[in-house]
């Protein structure tokens, strides 16, 4: 691969973000910056061997610059108890020096992050700023005395030479996302009335004699790059006028770039989410790059090439930052260089695997590639022979195993019963602010065909024809069907099944009942209250979110607008259980906002008694009530469809059952595309 790369001279569809850019006395190959990550292989033992697997895949895929995830400057700024840190009790020929090696021999550039969480962190000895609590966050900072605050300083300088003694290209300072930094330069979070409180002139004091004390002490052939908050989006937080400020005192500091955050932690507004539209906060990093004259980096929902070349053409940055895109593909560079796009695996930004992943305590991966971040689990081996494998399904497990197989050498003909591949992907890209998952889509569809996988759609196959094929193994992945629970009039004309809404545009009317609230609910809640039938535009994200992105108020926040509600929708669950529980850690909480904005009213505990031409009649309480529907939607689960199963073993056949066919719990694509990737490599 890197031979490759160093020897294409064919032109590039995207020659802006494949120039090379000097950045100190450092050059880089290409404008990419694979940005950094919370992936928790920092705490895996062997934790060398694997992160140097995982960033060596993406250094040979063409990326020019990584960032690792946060490592700590002292005790303090440890992001849990047993997280990552560089200091002088670090082992680093074991900890550091594969990663170097693996990443400059791919042609790469590395930068390690020093990030000291502040009253972030998730341990006894939790310091800030101030004495202020954070609402994401049960433990209490007590405030850094002034002597404290001076050996931090030195504590990240000699983190910053630690990690050049490593052979690291340089640091990134985290000084974004309400960290301690950030926390510092916020009146928010910052009372102190000695020197490094009160005016922004002493707010800002403390990061910059960061940079200066580490370009002191490392030299000027060192990157430094500091990662500023563009824009805060929390009340209290900085004005645009302040942050432009603190960037001319981070660059006048000695920092090379200048790399671009958006949001705190705490912040109430989703910045890197799929309900997010790509690049919606461009205006504050175009800001940044009118008052310094250092590169800037441009980041957040950020995944595809084009995208990224509009940016970096029209001038609006020099760099771009694209973390989870790494994830979902390690050759995204070396793909978009050579005109391969349509091969591009790319981010759909889910945050099920790697965001979600890691908030609980999991190490990360990607739901698209869950080959991310288990480099070491998947090693390539040549197969022993050619065997010939039928799949019947073509959801994700089936697409997943299927293209997988295939390209390891094994023969593949698939079966779809439908007319189309994609099974539940199908539905998921039709909810509105989902569309990335057609991506997804389009990358399954391009690659049955790179692989040479027979696909035989529109036909069922039954059991007899399979196994008078001769196939060596045959894959069920036939997913699942829609649960129907046993409801006295749940044939009632107006019960309608999630299918019958979301793929076959079900005419529904203007009062709504689903029947659970799962994430299926959830979605067909977005899709019958949503005022557009697509994604929501930047402007339409911006105004009913309630952002400026210029920031001409403090933390870039203005009073939303209100959305026009064309339906009554309501939402109705069996169980005792926070309605909601059972999304996504990162993104359960932004479905649940959205539908309290549009009045969708959600009631749990309730026993379902009859639906009739009345509504749907409920105990709730112990009390009987009638909801008088229009219409009725069931998205009460789902029921494993693995009828071929036990006809096939009494062929005799080796049969293996993936997916949705193997386990019917939430509409799971994370986990069908992980078993068929996984059986893929072990046959």
């Amino acid at each position: 691969m890197l031979t490759r790369l160093q020897s294409s001279t064919a032109a590039t569809p995207y020659p802006h973000i494949f120039t090379p850019l000097r950045v100190g006395r450092t050059e880089l190959r290409n404008r990419l910056i694979m940005g950094a990550m919370h992936t928790r292989l920092e705490n895996e033992k062997d934790s060398g061997a694997k992160l140097a697997a995982f960033f060596g895949a993406r250094a040979n895929g063409g990326v020019a610059l990584i960032v690792t995830g946060g490592y700590a400057p002292n005790r303090a700024g440890l992001i849990e108890v047993g997280g990552p840190i560089l200091d002088a009790n670090s082992d680093i020929e074991t900890e550091h020096r594969p990663i170097v090696d693996a990443v400059h021999a791919g042609g790469a550039k590395i930068l390690l992050q020093i990030l000291h969480t502040g009253r972030y962190g998730k341990h006894p000895d939790l310091v800030g700023a101030s004495a202020m609590p954070s609402r994401i966050n049960p433990l209490k900072p007590r405030p850094l005395s002034s002597e404290e605050v001076e050996q931090t300083i030195e504590d990240f300088a000699s983190c910053a030479e630690l990690a050049r003694n490593a052979g690291y290209d340089g640091v990134e300072v985290m000084g974004s996302e309400g960290y301690l930094l950030n926390q510092f330069l916020a009146v928010r979070t910052n009372n102190r009335t000695d020197k490094w409180g009160g005016s922004l002139e002493n707010r800002m004091r403390f990061p910059a004699e960061i940079v200066r004390r580490i370009r002191a002490r490392v030299g000027d052939d060192f990157i430094i790059m500091y990662r500023i908050s563009a824009l805060d989006l929390v009340e209290g937080g900085a004005t645009a006028a302040e942050i432009d400020e603190i960037a001319r005192a981070i660059e006048g500091a000695g920092a090379d770039i200048l790399n671009t955050g958006i949001g705190w932690h705490e912040s109430l507004i989703p910045t890197i989410a799929y309900p997010v539209p790509r690049a919606a906060f461009r205006d504050a990093w175009i800001r940044l790059k009118n008052v310094v004259s250092i590169p800037v980096v441009a980041s957040n929902r950020i995944n595809t090439p084009e995208l990224a070349e509009d940016i970096v053409a029209k001038g609006e940055a020099q760099l771009i930052s694209m973390a989870r895109p790494f994830l979902a593909d390690p050759e995204f560079a070396v793909k978009s260089k050579e005109g391969r796009r349509e091969d591009l695996n790319v981010c759909i930004a889910c945050n099920q695997a790697c965001l979600d992943y890691a908030f609980s305590e999991r190490v990360s991966t990607c739901l698209v590639n869950p080959i991310a971040g288990r480099e070491l689990e998947f090693v390539e081996r040549p197969i022993e022979r050619e065997k010939n494998i039928a799949v019947v399904g073509s959801g994700p497990a089936g697409l997943a195993f299927a293209i997988n197989a295939a390209r390891r050498g094994h023969k593949v003909s698939m079966y779809e019963s439908s007319d189309e591949v994609g099974g539940q992907l199908n539905l998921a890209s039709r909810i509105p602010g989902k569309q990335e998952f057609f991506e997804l889509l389009r990358y399954f569809k391009r690659q049955l065909h790179v692989q040479n996988v027979a696909v035989i759609t529109g036909q069922r196959v039954n059991a007899d024809q399979l196994t008078r094929k001769g196939f060596d193994h045959i894959v069920i992945a036939s997913g699942i069907v829609p649960r129907i629970p046993d409801i006295p009039g749940i044939n009632h004309p107006s019960v309608l099944s999630y299918i019958d809404v979301i793929m076959r545009r079900a005419k529904v009317g203007k009062r709504v009942a689903i029947i659970g609230t799962g994430g299926i609910g959830h979605d067909v809640a977005e899709l019958l209250t949503a005022p557009y039938d697509r994604g929501e535009t930047t402007e339409e994200f911006l105004r009913t979110w309630g952002v400026d992105p210029m920031s001409t108020v403090a933390g870039g926040l203005v009073p939303p607008e209100d959305e026009v509600m064309s339906r009554e929708v309501t939402m109705f669950q069996r169980g005792k259980d926070r309605v909601g529980s059972r999304l996504g850690k990162s993104t359960g909480w932004i479905h649940r906002a959205k539908l309290r904005r549009r009045n969708v009213e959600a009631i749990a505990g309730c026993e379902y008694i009859r639906i009739d031409d009345a509504g749907l009649h409920y105990r709730s309480n112990g009390v009987e009530k009638i909801y008088p529907a229009d219409n009725i939607i069931m998205c009460a689960g789902q029921e494993m469809l693995a009828e071929l199963m036990e006809p096939l073993k009494a062929f005799g056949a080796n049969v293996h059952v993936i997916g949705g066919a193997r386990f019917a719990g939430e509409l799971d694509a994370l986990r069908a595309i992980d078993e068929g990737t996984r059986l893929a490599y072990q046959l």
